[in-house]
This record gives C-alpha cells, sequence and structure tokens, in this order.
C-alpha cells in the first residue's frame, strides 16, 4: 500500500514510518517544515510540504494513496489554552480527508487520545466499547478539552458509513519510548525541578501505557485489516499505579517519592497536577482479538528503569 501519514514526523509517527516501510508499505508523510522533510526521507519516506491547514495538500494526498494515518493534532495549540481552534482544524482535516475517500474504501486511520475516556466511574475499566454517545462521563469527565477530541473521533467512525474504512486507535497518556518528549517526560521534569516525585492520597490511581513501538505495530495493523468503524486500544500495561511511578522517578533521580494532596499536586506536578489523581485503568481484549496485536516491548516501569529517561 502507498500509505499518506500526517504528524509522520512527530512522537509515534516516527515509529510508524519504519514499522509501515519494513511491511512493505510505501510512506509519504506530511512535513510542515524542512526538518520535517529530512526526518522523513531519512526514515525512507516521501515527503510531502504542507500542514493540517491546507486542506487542498491533504486532499491530494488522499487521493494519490492508497490510505491514510491521521497522527497530527495541535498539541501546542491544544494545550496553550485555545481548545476550540485545534479541535476544529482536526475537525476540517477529518473532513477533507472523509470527503476525498468517501465510497472508496480506502482506510481512514485517525488517532485518537484516551484521557476523554479516563472519566468514568472509579475502578471501571475503560474499553473500546467506552467513550462512542456524547451523553458518557467521557464528555463530562476532568479533562478540560478532551471532548472536542472526542467529538471529532466519533465523527471519524461515521465516515464507515459513507464507504471509507474508517477506524480510530486510542492513544494512553503514557505512550513512552526513548525519545518520548508527552506527558511521562513531563513528569519527571517536574520531579526533577521540585527534588521530589508526587503521588496523590495513596497513588493507587492508575494510568494506561503502551510503548510507542508497540502502538505503531497496532497502527499498521489497522490501516491493513481493521474493520470499517473500528475502536482500537493501544493499552499494554492495563493500569500502572502512580505511585509506582512516582517510585521509579524517585530511584532514577535519587528524590524522595512523596504522596501530596489533590489541593498540593500543582505545585508539584504543574499543569499535569488536574490528571495525576485520576484513576482510569483501559482495556485492548478486544483489539488484542480482533487483530492478533500483541505488546512485545517492556512496560512502562521496566522502561523507566532502563534509564533513558534521565540522562
Amino acid at each position: 500500500m502507498h500509505v499518506f501519514v500526517t504528524g509522520a514526523s512527530g512522537w509515534v509517527g516516527r515509529g510508524l514510518v519504519p514499522e509501515l516501510t519494513a511491511g512493505g508499505h510505501k510512506v509519504t508523510g506530511l512535513a510542515r517544515s524542512d526538518t520535517a522533510a529530512r526526518s522523513l526521507r531519512a526514515m525512507g519516506a516521501e515527503a510531502r510540504p504542507g500542514s493540517l491547514d491546507d486542506l487542498d495538500v491533504l486532499r491530494d494526498a488522499a487521493a494519490s494513496c492508497d490510505g491514510v494515518v491521521h497522527l497530527a493534532f495541535k498539541h501546542d495549540m491544544f494545550f496553550a489554552g485555545d481548545v476550540a481552534a485545534a479541535t476544529d482544524a482536526d475537525r476540517a482535516a477529518i473532513n477533507a480527508f472523509g470527503e476525498t475517500l468517501a465510497g472508496t474504501g480506502k482506510p481512514f486511520v485517525m488517532a485518537s487520545g484516551m484521557l476523554g475516556v479516563l472519566g468514568l466511574p472509579p475502578g471501571a475499566v475503560a474499553t473500546e466499547r467506552d467513550g462512542l454517545t456524547p451523553d458518557t462521563a467521557a464528555d463530562t469527565g476532568p479533562i478540560s478539552g478532551a471532548s472536542g477530541r472526542m467529538t471529532n473521533a466519533r465523527h471519524a467512525l461515521t465516515l464507515a458509513g459513507h464507504g471509507v474504512r474508517s477506524s480510530i486507535v486510542r492513544l494512553p497518556p503514557a505512550t513512552h519510548g526513548r525519545g518520548d518528549n508527552g506527558f511521562t517526560t513531563t513528569a519527571i521534569s517536574f520531579a526533577r525541578q521540585k527534588g521530589a516525585a508526587a503521588y496523590i492520597g495513596d497513588g493507587s490511581n492508575r494510568w494506561p501505557a503502551v510503548h510507542r513501538d508497540d502502538a505503531a505495530r497496532l497502527f499498521r495493523l489497522a490501516i491493513e485489516s481493521a474493520p470499517a468503524g473500528s475502536v482500537l486500544h493501544a493499552v499494554a500495561d492495563e493500569g500502572v499505579p502512580i505511585r509506582t511511578v512516582a517510585e521509579a522517578f524517585a530511584a532514577q533521580l535519587r528524590v524522595p517519592a512523596v504522596s501530596v494532596t489533590t489541593q498540593q499536586a500543582g505545585d508539584y506536578v504543574g499543569w499535569l497536577g488536574g490528571l495525576w489523581g485520576i484513576d482510569g485503568p483501559a482495556s485492548a481484549r478486544i483489539t488484542r482479538d480482533l487483530l492478533g496485536w500483541q505488546p512485545i516491548q517492556p512496560g512502562l516501569i521496566d522502561d523507566l528503569q532502563q534509564g533513558h529517561y534521565f540522562t
């Protein structure tokens, strides 16, 4: 297949492009800078200059390829507080792809966050069937802005009714590995600055996790064979207690692991404070049964213990 990938030079994209090429696929990646284009060519992919705002570029690329993996999202804008603009840009890109791919049967695989389904009742394990209707806890939970992304993901699934083999892959907040610059790296940075690795209360709340390379393999399986309308969970560790994570940070940084209150969390983990106390285990059983996906890379704690996050 010839696959067009947005976000191809980003964190997950840098795992997906080699995964696709090793599987015999040709890859063209959207490149919004010369640096991104050089990175793509170094990985054996072609570069298509443009950004998510260049809708004609997206349409043309989708028309000329056999399938699309949509990883890009304006995270910088989103976390700067312009949530509506970031989600609107994403919706416009999804529409551009959907209009072009309609009636072709070609695959469209979209990355989605899992934070929106971490607002379920305490103890509930999120499955691929959660978050599919707008009246769920996913849209009224504690994650500001998550509902917009969830709405866009549900919209992408509706493309299945228009002759597109659409699917979404939900990524956990801890999508980890060497070179990660996401939530895990941010939490480590706060612990280093504070001189303490914090958890809230008894730290028994859990986060799901996956190694970036295992997630990349799931995206390849999705573009190759996921049925239309599939919701997939890229989850290897169903739920890692945040206390265990903080203790792993502490051991590597040689600082204490400390319990803090919800009110104190911002002093220790900055803007992550609103997320650090969430209990959000998630299952990937349906995904594994559907596509035969089995994670083989180190789990989150094993990855942290390798030390590369702390050098």
